[in-house]
């Protein structure tokens, strides 16, 4: 998380651990969630230099196509993943299962990034994109955990009313991930890249999908 975040919902993460000389200090973990099929999910904050190269090798896999970096080279994409770093309203994490990096999160202020001027944010609104790493050895229920922890850490915060989502229509996977775990559609809206079925979660919603009626 950048040093600005607090204009977006969210906790901040604590002091990383100090590193051993000459080492880089690995971001420390900001939320963590235990799955009782799946065990441990962490996310922490992307470190640029650090990550650039695990997450090029997801973002330009053939099942990533829906996060249109396709075309990137590694120097791309850890510019891209400064270029978050350094924006106030734009916020990029690294997702770990049982300490494997195996997902990657973006979160941002929709009324600053992505659908302005298409979708008009309220108070307590986050902006949510993810994508999961490509595997040859899948595992039932595994994108569902994972985006339930992405709710749940985004929830967390008091801050947050409303998740926002814009998933290209095409993409039928995610659209029922969604649907499980509480978004509903609202419209389809043309975006620069693509069109997009443009959803919205709060948290009554998620709550009502893992059987808490609060």
């Amino acid at each position: 998380m950048n040093e600005h975040s607090a204009r977006i919902p969210g906790q901040r993460p604590p002091s990383a651990p100090e590193a051993g000389h000459g080492e880089r200090p690995t971001p420390a973990p900001l939320f963590t969630r235990t799955d009782p099929a799946l065990g441990e999910f962490t996310l922490r904050p992307v470190d640029p230099a650090a990550d650039a190269r695990l997450l090029h090798g997801w973002v330009t896999h053939p099942k990533a196509a829906f996060w249109l970096m396709q075309d990137c080279d590694l120097a791309a994409v850890e510019k891209e993943c400064a270029r978050i770093a350094a924006d106030p309203f734009h916020d990029a994490f690294l997702g770990l299962h049982n300490g494997t990096p195996a997902f990657l999160m973006e979160r941002y202020d929709p009324a600053h990034r992505e659908l302005v001027g298409i979708h008009t944010a309220e108070p307590g609104d986050v902006g949510m994109h993810f994508l999961t790493a490509p595997t040859t050895a899948p595992v039932h229920g595994f994108t569902l955990a994972v985006l339930t922890t992405v709710m749940e850490m985004l929830f967390a915060d008091p801050a947050t009313r409303r998740v926002v989502v814009e998933p290209d229509t095409r993409n039928t996977a995610v659209h029922a991930l969604n649907e499980a775990v509480g978004f509903e559609v609202l419209r389809t809206v043309s975006l620069p890249a693509k069109d997009a079925r443009l959803s919205t979660c709060t948290r009554d919603q998620f709550l009502a999908t893992r059987g808490d009626h609060r």
